[in-house]
């Protein structure tokens, strides 16, 4: 196991940083309520005062500091991945396996996602992000996720797989739905993520069919239903999850970032225009807005022995949570972690994960988030935020964003041609 500073250590350092948040706050960490709220300042209060923090309700450890986060994700003998990514759910895709076979399916699928393919695709981006915007830009006005955020990503990534255009909005809808159920309130969520699942389950299943009687393997979905790990192929019921899995990992995320990037880059005017001044900054301000944004809120973890850590004891059998967001704001790590800098240097941020479990599509979603910001940024000059108040974010303990970001600008003609 990577080595964790003793508690006394840490609590040393948060005292320099000079923390002050005393009064406990409301945490339920496994209630989608306390995602979509702001829950900062409750992060902030757990990483000085409770770094390994007990939720009675969800029946999770919450694990709030950098340090720990990267210790405990990168050791599976103690912290297995194999009961679940999600707490008591085990699903037969990669992210909720250990080494050896984690490591194998992973060899897998990446031959889509290696540097390489990811440059091949720049172009068609590049391409993607102009018609989006082509389709929006006389109107004046526009949902900045409806419009803007949420096509990009689905488009690559249902193209990738393989799927028709015509079949790309019911796509995004099983995704959404099944993702909205994650620590929702609302008891008629599971049933609606239930019907989702059974119609995507009969879609994949019709795709997976057509190419094994083809014998297709030119698209991703083709590949992996032809692909053999030690002369083994992948079931179709594994299929079903590892497409899943590919298309929600790839549609939701990059979403998330790019409008609540976006919003952090119209919330901060000075930031906006030096990246408009100087392009070369575009890179820094991505990872910023993954650092800020950081879409994915956690994964689970399950103890394999009894693990004494900052005065706490993990138990055998116990789910902990690693926090990404509060990592990604731990102030021994991040200087001024509340200030949103697209010039921070260094920044290495967890919001893709890290070690085994590193996000297989971060280049496609860097590459993603690079083109949309440069494309609006190009193409409208006065592009800013329309709503009144804050914007709503989704409601779930697992993936969340904005649901709607309003925006306005000066109308322009499509592009020639």
């Amino acid at each position: 196991m990577c080595p964790i500073r003793s508690a006394a250590t840490m609590n040393g350092i948060y005292e320099r940083q000079g923390m002050t948040i005393t009064e406990l706050p409301d945490i339920e960490l496994m209630d989608g309520r306390f995602y979509a709220g702001d829950p900062y300042r409750a992060f902030a209060w757990m990483r000085h005062h409770a770094p390994v923090y007990w939720d009675e309700e969800g029946e999770v450890w919450g694990i709030t500091r950098y340090a720990d986060v990267r210790a405990i994700g990168q050791d599976p003998q103690t912290f297995s991945s194999a009961r679940g990514s999600r707490p008591n759910t085990p699903l037969p895709y990669m992210i909720d396996l250990d080494a050896p076979e984690h490591r194998r399916r992973r060899r897998l699928v990446s031959a889509g996602f290696t540097p390489e393919a990811v440059r091949i695709r720049q172009p068609k981006v590049r391409e993607v992000c102009d018609e989006i915007i082509d389709a929006v830009c006389e109107s004046g006005s526009c949902d900045l996720v409806s419009a803007i955020a949420a096509p990009l990503p689905l488009i690559m990534i249902a193209d990738m797989l393989g799927f028709p255009s015509t079949d790309w909005s019911r796509l995004l809808e099983w995704s959404e739905t099944m993702l909205m159920s994650q620590g929702s309130p609302d008891d008629d969520a599971f049933v609606r993520a239930a019907n989702a699942f059974s119609e995507w389950d009969e879609y994949v299943r019709h795709q997976i069919a057509e190419r094994r009687a083809s014998g297709t393997t030119d698209d991703l979905l083709g590949a992996l239903a032809h692909g053999e790990i030690e002369g083994d192929r992948l079931d179709d019921d594994t299929l079903v999850y590892e497409a899943l899995l590919i298309l929600i990992g790839g549609d939701e995320t990059s979403r998330h970032v790019i409008s609540g990037g976006m919003e952090a880059l119209l919330n901060h005017p000075a930031q906006l225009d030096a990246l408009r001044a100087d392009r070369t900054l575009l890179p820094g301000a991505v990872e910023e807005m993954l650092r800020w944004v950081t879409p994915i809120k956690n994964m689970n973890r399950n103890a394999t022995r009894d693990v004494e850590l900052h005065g706490q004891t993990i138990r055998a059998g116990q789910n902990v949570l690693l926090l990404y967001p509060s990592a990604n704001r731990d102030e021994t790590v991040f200087a001024d972690p509340e200030t949103f800098d697209i010039r921070r240097q260094p920044n290495d941020h967890v919001a893709f994960g890290f070690g085994a479990h590193l996000c297989l599509g971060h280049r496609l979603a860097r590459a993603e988030i690079a083109g949309m910001v440069d494309r609006l940024l190009e193409r409208f000059d006065d592009l800013a935020l329309a709503g009144d108040g804050p914007p709503d974010l989704r409601v779930s303990n697992f993936i969340v964003g904005h649901e709607s970001l309003p925006v306005r600008f000066t109308p322009t003609a499509p592009r020639a041609g």
